[in-house]
This record gives C-alpha cells, structure tokens and sequence, in this order.
C-alpha cells in the first residue's frame, strides 16, 4: 500500500444497510449510530444464509419445487425444517475442509509466485494507494490446466465437490463467519492504513467492516476473496457439475451451454481483473460480512445454481436451440466487453481518441477531494456510453439470461440468479447516480442531459 496525498475519491458509501458517509481520513470521526442504523444490516446477516441454504436444498433435494418446500414448512414447521437441514452442513466436514483449505492455499501460492506487472489501484479518500499483482489470467489458465490434468490423470475426483457440495459450503460459511471476526478486530487494533474507522456500533461494522483495504502477510485481502477464491472458484464449480453429470447420465447440451457462456464471461473477467479491482465496488466497499461472506457463500451458490440444478434435471434443447442460445450469449457477452473497453481506452488516451469513427462526445469535471485538493476527470457520452450511463448492463443481463434459460421451464430456480443480477445492478446504477452527483455536481447534470437514461433508453 502507497500513501499519496492525491486522493481521489469522496461521496457516499451506500449500500442495503449502509448510510455511512466517507469524511477523509483528515476527519477522523467515530460516527454515531441508533439501533435503527443496525437493523437492516442484522436482517442482511440472517437472511441471506437462509436464502442459500433453501436454494441448495431445494435444487438438490426438491427438484427445485417451490411447492414441495413450503409443504415442508406446513408439515414440520420453518424452524425445525430448517434446523434439519442446516444440521447436517453446519460445520462441514473432513472432506470439505480438505477441498477448501488445499484450494485456497493454492491460489495464494498463485498469487505470491506467478509473475505479473504491479499495478496500482485509485487513491482512496485517505491517500492511500492500493497495489495488486496483476497475474489474474496466468493464474486462471493455471488453475484450469492443473484442474484438467489431475483429473484426466485420477489425482481428483470432481465429483466428489457435487457430493459434497452442502458440506463444503457450510465449510465456506464458518469461514466467512470467522474471518469476518477477525477482520473487524484487525481493522479496529491493527489496520493495514489509515483507511479505517469504526463507528461504535458492533452490529453494523461486523456487516460493513472497519478497513478499506486490509492486508495479511502481504496478501491483499479482497485481491484473494473476491477474484482468487470466488470468481477462481465459480469455473471450478462449473466444471464439476459438468463432470457429474458426463459421469452419470452423459453431458447434456443444456448443460454444455449453460457452462460454456459462463466460462467464457468468467475469461473475459480475468483479462479485466485489474479493471475490476479500480472498479466502485472495491473503492467504496469495506471487507465486512457484506463482501466477505457474499464472495465465500452466496457468490458459489447463486452465481451458479442453474448449472447445479442442470446436474441432475438436464434439458435437452436440440441442436437448433441450444446453437442459437450459445451464439446470443456469446455476442451478450462481447458487446458488454466492447462497452468496458470502449470507456478504458478512452481514459487511457485522455479522450484523443475516436469512438464509432467520430470524435467523443465528453464533459471534462473539476472537483474537490477529500484532502482539499482540485481533479479532473472525463465523462464519456459517446458510443455506448452516449446510449444510456450503464448501458453496458443490458448486455451483462442477457448474458446472464442466457446462461440459465437451458433449465427452460423445469422450475423458477435455475433463474434466481438472473432475478438477483436484475436487481443489484439497477440498484447500483442508482447509487453510481448518487456518488456521481455528490462527486461532480454540476458536471453531473450536465451528463445527464447529453444522457439522460441509467440503463434501459426511454425506459430507465
């Protein structure tokens, strides 16, 4: 981690749960909070693990009937249903331990030893100068290569991570718990910088967390969780559905289709990876309940529910249909690339470019950051960035969509993965507008005459 006093980033820090405005690390302010501010952050602790651990059950156990579990319900009562099932994955076992902690040492030993260019992340309100390694893609092609080749030569048995899914997940959850824990004490007694704060109120600093960019032994914390361990896993996890099905009742073209959209979109993310760690998510976003567990439990589990569900319940398209979801998944997926590459090469060249064979259309913003000091910045309004100000979601969701539509109509749960994505990113386009407004100001209503759409044109 650098110290610059260029820093770059100021606005609110807003989430489901969150109302914590970031001051600057100049200001440094224990913030008062209410019982109110706690509340939605302690039901976003209970929910969700209940969302996953019925999600799994039910796409497993169920045939993905909605139904068959709220007879359930009826029959035995919510509590102790759920006690019964959540008993037998709680705190894993010998076998799940086994894969998650030889899965994760590997990909910090990835980390550590693959060679990439150190590259720098945006100044964060304090000053702060985050650097990562940038070996994301040879760390991906590495793991998937060591994958195949120990399969093929009977080292692993893929297998057994669909067998032992519920386990490994509850393995995966104790972690999150745990670490979570120790996150918040390290932010509060031992910070990696000076971005960190807590606000005096347990409850809502376990769920936001107390540090921006924490590190350990030189491993950057959200580096591994978010990119090394969860998206490096979700092809993993993909892969073994695949496996287990091949082995059981032969590869379906549902199957094959569903898989083969989502690890070409989870390559084009590691070619982006540097991308996504200057992204607002990292900037603005602590290491806390919200994104620890998200990345450990409910990432794995929703991000790839319709491929688990296939494993067992597989559709088959024909090759007509299953051609023409591929093809449209994979044009989805490159027209969300060719948007976020339209706007990095825009910024790296400082708008001397031209974009759809024209000059681009921007507004070049003055503002003030948290330190004092005056910055630039460029506002694309060309491209597909003139269309609407998140266009580029449009894409991402039909890719998605196109990932869990091999499931057809077998049940709704094969899609709540698209349902989530839908929400989420309408509803960071919303805080984007926000942060953006209290950032820019009067640039910002400018933009949003020249684009006035979030998302959708004349829609949203």
């Amino acid at each position: 981690m650098k110290n610059t006093k260029n820093g770059d980033i100021s606005g609110v820090m807003a989430s489901l749960g969150c109302a914590e405005q970031e001051k600057g690390a100049e200001k440094k302010k224990q913030l008062s909070y209410t019982n109110t501010t706690a509340f939605f952050p302690l039901l976003l602790i209970m929910i969700p693990p209940l969302i996953v651990l019925y999600l799994l059950y039910a796409s497993v156990y169920l045939n993905g009937s909605l139904s068959a579990m709220l007879e359930l319900w009826a029959s035995q009562g919510f509590v102790s249903t759920t006690v019964k099932i959540a008993l037998p994955y709680l705190l894993g076992s010998w076998t799940a331990w086994k894969i998650v902690a030889s899965y994760a040492i590997f990909e910090l030993i990835l980390m550590r030893v693959l060679p990439g260019r150190y590259k720098e992340g945006p100044p964060s309100p304090a000053g702060n100068v985050p650097v990562y390694k940038a070996n994301g893609v040879q760390a991906y092609l590495f793991t998937l290569a060591t994958f195949c080749i120990l399969t093929y030569f009977g080292f692993i048995n893929p297998s057994l991570v669909y067998d032992h899914y519920g386990e490994i997940i509850g393995a995966l959850n104790l972690t999150a718990v745990i670490s979570c824990c120790f996150l918040y004490l390290k932010g509060r007694y031992y910070p990696s910088s000076t971005d960190a704060s807590h606000s005096g109120n347990l409850i809502f600093d376990y769920y936001w967390g107390t540090e921006l960019y924490p590190r350990i032994l030189g491993w950057d914390v959200k580096h591994f969780t978010n990119c090394r361990l969860a998206m490096m896993g979700w092809p993993l996890l993909l892969l073994c559905y695949a496996y287990k099905q091949h082995e059981t009742i032969g590869l379906s073209d549902s199957m094959f289709v569903s898989v083969a959209l989502q690890l070409i979109y989870i390559t084009k993310f590691f070619f982006w990876e540097m991308g996504y760690m200057r992204s607002l998510d990292i900037m603005h976003d602590r290491s806390g309940w919200y994104l620890i567990w998200g990345v450990c439990v409910w990432l794995p589990v929703v991000y790839t529910g319709h491929s688990l569900f296939l494993v067992a319940h597989p559709q088959y398209l024909g090759l007509p249909l299953a051609s023409a979801m591929l093809g449209l998944g994979i044009l989805s997926i490159f027209l969300n690339y060719w948007a976020d590459r339209q706007r990095e090469m825009f910024r790296e060249c400082d708008g001397q470019c031209t974009i759809w064979g024209r000059k681009p259309v921007m507004i070049r913003t003055k503002y003030i950051t948290a330190d004092g000091q005056e910055k630039s910045s460029l506002l694309l309004a060309s491209g597909w960035w003139g269309i609407a100000r998140h266009f580029h979601y449009v894409p991402e969701l039909l890719g998605a969509w196109f990932w869990c539509v091999p499931a057809l109509t077998a049940s709704i749960l094969p899609y709540f993965y698209f349902i989530f994505l839908t929400i989420l990113l309408f509803h960071r386009a919303i805080r984007d507008d926000l942060r953006c407004s209290i950032k820019y100001g009067k640039y910002w209503d400018a933009y949003r005459k020249l684009v006035p759409y979030k998302i959708i044109p004349y829609v949203f």
